[in-house]
């Protein structure tokens, strides 16, 4: 379209030079001429008008193109924002809760450090021989009164000898001595060496202490005249040192330590195992208490049975009394209704001579 514009213009302008050129002579050509640069200019103008009619409209419908596409890309702009706004928003909120585990496993891994330290504090405690002893010793009744009711047992039961053992548990006519050992000190020696042979002997001597308490118990806490039973048992604290004395026993069968406690009627038992022992001793109450109970029921229904016959016989013999007065009532009733006949008899013996003198 410009192009077209362009070689119009170039046409009048050449037009224009040759009318200017021309001599007077040519006017009458110069009117044709004048005529046609006026045809000429009016179809130039038509032509201009329509093009920049056209051209407007393309304009306008680019134009209209144009908002439509920034229309959409605005939309897409607007969803690509709140997009990567929810995902800055979930970012953060990650970020937020990242830093809130941090802080948490700040906390626990000081809390570990802590409680590290308190396990030290409990190490250098659980030296003394005597506060292994006391912790012991209420493990042990901390289980009993767990599981058994209060009349069961009693803690620190002083035998006639003045000896005291940590715990009985009584059971019908006789009692269990229990007593608490914590033979911790040569058990820690076996378990830091390294060397084969320096742990046998290690062990040895914790065998030895072992054995020293199992005879101790034995001696002095197993007395059948004082209202023992003819055993005793030996509480572990701690299962690791349990299953280093019973369990994990690498002597001879005849040398191990349970076939010796047990030919000195000692039963080492851990709190797991202890507990399993008490639970068995729990349904044995149970079932001596149903004995008991079965005992008095038989007992009172016996005195029923005695309370019964006598009330049968004070029945039998009301139940005759009570026969024996409807049999007088009868008697009575019969002599009433013959009395009661004479009298009638008597009446009417009266009252006939009156009637016949008159």
């Amino acid at each position: 379209m410009v192009i077209i514009i362009s070689i119009a213009l170039l046409v009048i302008v050449v037009l224009v030079f040759l009318l200017i050129k021309r001599s007077p002579q040519d006017t009458q050509s110069g009117l044709l001429i004048q005529q046609q640069m006026d045809s000429l200019r009016k179809q130039v103008s038509d032509s201009l008008t329509g093009s920049t009619s056209l051209v407007n409209q393309q304009i306008a419908s680019l134009t209209e193109q144009v908002n439509k596409q920034l229309s959409s890309v605005s939309d897409q702009l607007l969803n690509s924002q709140k997009s990567v706004g929810e995902r800055l928003d979930n970012a953060a909120k990650v970020v937020s809760d990242v830093n809130k585990s941090i802080g948490q496993l700040s906390e626990a891994t000081k809390r570990v450090f802590e409680v590290g330290h308190d396990i030290a504090s409990l190490q250098e405690i659980l030296r003394a021989p005597k506060l292994r002893g006391n912790i012991g010793e209420f493990f042990l009744g901390d289980l009993l009164s767990q599981i058994l009711p209060p009349k069961f047992y009693e803690l620190q039961y002083q035998f006639k000898s003045r000896e005291k053992v940590d715990a009985i548990i009584r059971l019908g006519q006789g009692f269990v001595p229990v007593d608490s050992k914590f033979p911790l000190e040569n058990f820690k020696k076996m378990l830091e060496i390294q060397t084969d042979k320096e742990k046998a002997q290690a062990r040895k001597k914790f065998v030895s202490d072992v054995k020293k308490h199992i005879d101790a118990i034995s001696s002095k806490y197993i007395l059948p005249d004082e209202g023992t039973f003819d055993f005793a048992l030996m509480y572990i604290p701690a299962e690791n040192v349990y299953y280093e004395t019973i369990v994990k026993d690498d002597n001879a069968e005849e040398d191990s330590i349970s076939t010796y406690a047990l030919n000195k009627k000692v039963i080492p038992v851990s709190p797991n195992t202890f507990y399993a022992y008490l639970q068995s001793i729990v349904l044995g109450l149970r079932g001596m208490k149903i004995e008991e109970s079965a005992k008095n029921i038989m007992e009172m229904l016996s005195r029923l049975s005695g309370d019964f016959q006598k009330f049968k016989c004070e029945f039998d013999i009301l139940g005759n009394h009570i026969s024996n007065a409807a049999a007088k009532y009868d008697e009575t009733s019969k002599k009433l209704d013959k009395f009661g006949d004479k009298l009638q008899s008597i009446e009417n013996q009266e009252t006939n001579p009156v009637k016949e003198i008159k």
